[in-house]
C-alpha cells in the first residue's frame, strides 16, 4: 500500500519539480528529467495549499534571496544515509566540497562511495543540496536531476553568493 501523501509541482527555473509530502514534513523533491525522476503515485492527493511554505522558500532560493532553506523534512532511510543528508544541509549556500571531504564530515574518511550513495539516494534535493558535492579533481559527477540540473545549481548559486570574507555593507 502506498503512503498517503499529497502533492503539487512547483514550475522552477529547471522545470517542473514535484513535491510530495504531508503538512508536517516534505518527503519530496523531483526532478522533472534525470535518473531519480519520480511521479504521484496512487493514493497520492494533488493539494498544492500543504506546500505553500515550501513554494516560497523555494521561489526566494531560485530568486537569489534565500541561501538556507527552514523546513520540516522527512528523512527515510538507513542512519549512514541521515548522517551524510544532514550534513549536506551544512554546506554554505555557493561552496562545494569533495565526496572524500563529505566522508570525513561523517567520520566516515574511508566512505567516500557510501557518500556518493547515499547522496544518490537523497529525495530531498535543493534543499539537502547534494549537488554542492563534487569530485576531487573539481568535475561534476553523479546527480539524480542530471549534469545540466546540478551545473545549473552551481551556476546559480555562485552567481549569488557573495565572496568569501566578503563583510557585504557592514562596512561601507
Amino acid at each position: 500500500m502506498t503512503r498517503q501523501l499529497d502533492y503539487t509541482y512547483y514550475d522552477s527555473p529547471i522545470g517542473p519539480l514535484l513535491l510530495a509530502g504531508t503538512v508536517r514534513a516534505l518527503h519530496l523533491v523531483s526532478f522533472p528529467t534525470g535518473s531519480r525522476t519520480r511521479q504521484p503515485q496512487d493514493g497520492w492527493r494533488e493539494n498544492a495549499e500543504t506546500f505553500a511554505p515550501v513554494i516560497a522558500q523555494l521561489g526566494e532560493y531560485f530568486a537569489g534571496t534565500r541561501q538556507v532553506f527552514d523546513l520540516q523534512l522527512e528523512l527515510v532511510g538507513t542512519e549512514f544515509q541521515k548522517d551524510v543528508w544532514r550534513a549536506l544541509a551544512q554546506i554554505p549556500f555557493g561552496e562545494t566540497i569533495s565526496y572524500g571531504e563529505m566522508a570525513r564530515r561523517v567520520n566516515r574518511p574511508k566512505a567516500s562511495r557510501a557518500v556518493g550513495a547515499a547522496n544518490g539516494a537523497n529525495n530531498l534535493p535543493i534543499i539537502l543540496p547534494c549537488h554542492r558535492v563534487i569530485g576531487a579533481n573539481k568535475t561534476l559527477t553523479g546527480f539524480g536531476g542530471g549534469l545540466k540540473t546540478k551545473e545549473f545549481l552551481l551556476r546559480h548559486e555562485q552567481a549569488i553568493a557573495p565572496p568569501k570574507g566578503h563583510q557585504g555593507a557592514l562596512f561601507a
